[in-house]
């Protein structure tokens, strides 16, 4: 199927910007994605699991309370979108097959959850706690936790009862998973096995809340990409701590005897997108936040008169282990972080 044209793909960024959400008026329907949530039903239904989240174009990922559905953020939908939302995020939530899969498994959980009012039963609400509780501004996971599956990025698991419940449930929905082999001698196991079992409960029933309502779908939104991306912009932001001199110091050079050498902060520069990535990937840090401490270090390496003295591929190892190592103290150390929300 042809895909449709819009007035707004030959949009300048600062022009596309200026557009109104609602204007865009793309779709699930036509799309790649229409392809993932018919595999997701797919996946469904060899588990006998009735339920079929309906989904829906919003601003973000979400499953709305007491709906048993999934809300796909609108820039999925189109390449000119995506393109757009990685030069404002640097990074594109959802953009491969898999990663779409992962996030759309772990949306069916909470759309299962509240299909079947599952959060009701005693023994959920002992292994995964109160649905009721609050969801926090922060959590602080233990990444060595066992208690957990591991799923989404940041542990997310660990935020709330809901979303502990609807990543195992992602991780035992995902084909070829293997997860009793996985997660054995977890006490995750627990949660896993309890979660087979009740889905082997419910197969082949009705869900109890069959409503197909769309919560904040796109045409319903004014507000502007422009406005949009300022405020999500404005979640990952964070003032950067001056902690960096001492290791950069260590790092790079100050001796005036090698004022010859390249500057520390071009050396960042040319190698900071790589360096971005790879951190991300192995924190689960997003990238514009990350950015946001390279733009810091590259700053006081400036200031300190910094050079990229050694080896070049020692220098990128080096500061990927430092960039790492600070990302880690900020996101599990005493300054505790927001709650990523998906």
């Amino acid at each position: 199927m042809p895909r449709r044209k819009f007035a707004w793909e030959k949009l300048t960024d600062e022009q596309l910007l200026a557009q109104p959400l609602n204007r865009l008026r793309v779709a699930v329907e036509g799309t790649w994605l229409a392809d993932c949530v018919n595999t997701l039903y797919e996946e469904l239904e060899e588990r006998g699991i009735r339920l079929r989240p309906h989904t829906w174009i919003s601003s973000e990922w979400f499953s709305p309370a007491d709906v048993p559905g999934i809300a796909i953020p609108f820039y999925l939908a189109h390449p000119r979108l995506m393109k757009l939302e990685k030069k404002m995020m640097l990074d594109v939530e959802g953009a491969s097959w898999s990663e779409c899969m992962a996030i759309l498994r772990h949306e069916a959980g909470h759309a299962v959850q509240h299909g079947y009012q599952l959060q009701r039963r005693r023994r959920w609400q002992q292994l995964f706690g109160p649905s009721s509780q609050h969801y926090p501004r922060y959590y602080r996971p233990n990444p060595a936790s066992r208690n957990y599956v591991q799923h989404l990025r940041l542990w997310y698991a660990q935020s709330h009862p809901d979303e502990d419940f609807a990543e195992t449930f992602a991780v035992w929905l995902r084909p070829r998973s293997n997860w009793r082999t996985r997660y054995a001698g977890w006490p995750a196991l627990k949660k896993l096995e309890y979660v087979d079992e009740l889905m082997g409960e419910i197969a082949g029933k009705r869900p109890q809340l069959a409503t197909r309502e769309r919560v904040d779908p796109l045409h319903t939104l004014k507000q502007t990409l422009a406005e949009h991306y300022r405020k999500k912009q404005a979640f990952y932001a964070f003032t950067p701590p001056k902690t960096y001199d001492r290791d950069l110091s260590k790092l790079f050079s100050a001796d005036p005897r090698h004022y010859r050498r390249p500057p520390a902060a071009a050396f960042i520069r040319r190698h900071r997108a790589q360096i971005r990535q790879l951190v991300a990937r192995w924190t689960g840090e997003n990238q514009l936040t990350l950015d946001a401490v390279l733009d810091d270090m590259i700053s006081r390496c400036r200031e300190l008169n910094l050079r990229a003295v050694g080896p070049e591929q020692k220098l990128v190892t080096n500061f990927t282990i430092l960039l790492t190592a600070k990302t880690m103290h900020a996101l599990f150390g005493p300054s505790r972080r927001k709650w990523i929300a998906l």
